[in-house]
């Protein structure tokens, strides 16, 4: 079996519908996408774009598979859990499982001002799989610097948002939702289901589709809100900006300017984040915490510490540090110092 063939047999099915076709299969296949956050979303997102046939697949994430993922973030098992797993790799594992043809590349880190613009070079479209909104702020911002499309997506409960913001043809996140009114409500906090994940994850990639495949008459251009519970659903146009918008009209990137704070609180997680802001040598670690922590357990992505006065560390090669047990940053800071110094 030739090349040609392989092709179509793997992708008959999608090659069949008129809005792909051969020549789309060709267009997915040259093109490349990043996708901040391999959660919930994230993972419905993977699990579609790598069957389709993207050809290179840019996954970012900073955490690690736990046990309450599994609910809802398909691409993950127990075997993830028990071996704490970082996200972006555990379904770079499953990912390449399905699809070995494309290039998939799993980055464990923290996206931020200082280096989301290295992981969108070469990159077509940015999809949303995040969980806050700081980093939805960012990604419109170096999107919408950068002129590449950006698929906004969001749950929580049984409701989901989603769009996709297209630089110099819509108006883009910052036009409809302003930064500070956030009504603070995550999955940590309020709960989700997983029917409205995978509902919201298919209509990202189904713009995204669209868009490689240069069927932009086809493209929704609104803003689509769904409760799932309470079938409720309706769409807001995007087709025009906000004269005043800071980000897409007057050019303002405020989100890339802002400086990475050293800690940061993850809401509804009992965590605090630390970013040492240098790279961490595991084994290292893992030498000087034993003598001193109650248990020190390390992998071969990063180091779970038990402290002896209830919280634990979290410790990635990246120089991040987890502070679980705790949402106070001055403790997280005191125990941070205790145990890591500066």
């Amino acid at each position: 079996m030739n090349g040609l063939d392989k092709i179509y047999e793997r992708y008959s099915r999608q090659m069949l519908f008129s809005g792909i076709g051969s020549e789309g299969q060709d267009k997915l296949s040259k093109s490349a996408v990043l996708i901040v956050g391999v959660g919930a979303l994230g993972t419905a997102i993977a699990n579609h774009l790598v069957r389709a046939g993207i050809g290179h697949v840019r996954m970012v994430d900073r955490d690690y598979v736990e046990m309450s993922n599994l609910q809802r973030q398909m691409l993950f098992d127990e075997h993830d859990v028990e071996m704490h797993i970082p996200k972006a790799e555990a379904a770079k594992q499953k990912l390449q499982s399905i699809n070995s043809t494309i290039q998939i590349e799993a980055i464990v880190a923290d996206v931020n001002p200082t280096n989301v613009m290295e992981f969108m070079d070469g990159i077509d479209v940015v999809l949303d799989g995040t969980d806050n909104f700081q980093t939805r702020f960012l990604l419109n911002d170096a999107c919408y610097k950068m002129g590449v499309p950006f698929a906004y997506g969001g749950v929580v409960g049984a409701n989901g948002l989603t769009s996709l913001f297209i630089p110099g043809e819509t108006a883009c996140l910052s036009c409809l939702i302003q930064s500070d009114t956030s009504s603070g409500d995550t999955c940590d906090t309020i709960g989700v289901i997983s029917p409205i994940v995978d509902i919201v994850a298919s209509m990202q990639c189904v713009e995204v589709l669209k868009w490689i495949t240069d069927e932009h008459e086809k493209l929704r251009r609104a803003l689509v809100s769904i409760d799932v519970w309470n079938n409720r659903q309706h769409q807001i146009s995007i087709a025009k900006p906000k004269t005043n918008c800071p980000t897409c009209q007057q050019k303002s990137f405020v989100h890339l300017e802002r400086s990475t704070d050293e800690a940061t609180t993850m809401c509804g997680r009992e965590t605090v984040q630390i970013n040492r802001g240098v790279q961490m040598d595991l084994e290292e670690w893992s030498n000087r915490l034993k003598p001193i922590a109650k248990d020190v357990k390390k992998t071969p992505f990063l180091i779970r510490v038990s402290l002896h006065e209830g919280e634990r560390f979290v410790i990635f090669p990246d120089g991040r540090v987890l502070v679980q047990g705790t949402e106070e940053i001055n403790r997280a800071k005191s125990l941070f110092s205790r145990y890591i110094g500066n």
